[in-house]
């Protein structure tokens, strides 16, 4: 970030040290609005979320990124294990970080999630009430539904296959055994995840060298049972939704039930798949939506 320094900090949740960047805009001189940035699914801050963070700096809000335990330089065992009700403590434990800094307006604190992070600064606003704003970019509101989409691309014994592999992973925990781990992203037919047609591509585009393609196989059994999109009528802030209509990891249909019942929803819709708001022009147009709302509901 060329007019910031970003600063490596760390948290702690639940008793595990989560790391984390913190920025600040360049010639501040009051305490600043703050965004408070996570990534998606199995994902890490180093995976292009600093290019959002410098678009919040330059318009004038400082801005921290962590890392979920157990994920990127977080600490926490066992490593890539996924737990949504975690991942919520840990947004909860760094916003009440994030509220202690000095040089931060505490009551103009904004929380951004992209992907399934979109989905849990939803539930995490809708249990703190007193969240500015929330920005969730091709979020993922609905596990059910988006289980729901894996079996109409990809077959119901893609499905079945992945609940075995959650199984076996949930019974070698149980025996005290090392996980069972099963790919984040595979091609088109494969185990995985996340195996749609563009998200091979699209999610190994946003990956740094040397990270692990693999998440433990009991996320797969956790995941349908996480819906956002239940706590969206709690949700009493400013929320700008940002739905790709193509998305066939996060279905829009979902977003769009949540926007109905968030009573200060922003929806803006874009005609293009899940991973294509990182890069490119579709990037630009998302974070130019993200700094005008933040803009609107934050100051600075």
């Amino acid at each position: 970030m060329s007019n910031t320094q970003r600063q490596d900090i760390e948290f702690q949740s639940d008793g595990t040290t989560c790391r984390a960047w913190l920025t600040f805009p360049a010639e501040a001189g009051r305490p600043v609005p703050l965004v408070l940035m996570a990534h998606g699914f199995a994902a890490t801050r180093d995976m292009h979320l600093e290019q959002y963070a410098q678009r919040f700096n330059a318009a004038g809000f400082a801005s921290m990124i962590f890392d979920y335990r157990r994920f990127g330089a977080s600490d926490g065992q066992p490593r890539n294990c996924l737990n949504p009700r975690h991942e919520i403590a840990d947004w909860h434990a760094a916003l009440a970080y994030v509220r202690t800094l000095p040089g931060i307006d505490r009551s103009h604190i904004a929380l951004w999630g992209t992907s399934f992070a979109g989905g849990l600064v939803i539930s995490v606003a809708a249990g703190d009430g007193n969240v500015a704003a929330t920005v969730s970019q091709c979020p993922m509101l609905d596990g059910r539904a988006s289980a729901l989409e894996i079996a109409r691309y990809a077959g119901l014994f893609s499905l079945l296959r992945l609940s075995a592999h959650g199984i076996v992973d949930v019974v070698r925990s149980l025996l005290g055994m090392t996980p069972h781990y099963i790919p984040i992203v595979a091609r088109p037919g494969e185990v995985g995840v996340m195996t749609s047609a563009d998200a091979w591509d699209g999610y190994l585009n946003l990956v740094p060298p040397g990270f692990r393609n693999e998440v433990t196989a009991r996320t797969a059994l956790q995941v349908p049972l996480f819906r956002p999109v239940t706590d969206a009528a709690k949700v009493k802030c400013p929320a700008l939704l940002q739905i790709c209509e193509r998305d066939s990891v996060a279905p829009a249909s979902a977003s769009e039930k949540a926007a109905a019942d968030i009573a200060k929803a922003e929806v803006v819709r874009y005609p293009v798949g899940h991973f294509d708001v990182y890069i490119g022009p579709d990037f630009e147009r998302s974070v130019g939506d993200q700094v005008r709302f933040l803009r609107k509901h934050l100051g600075g």
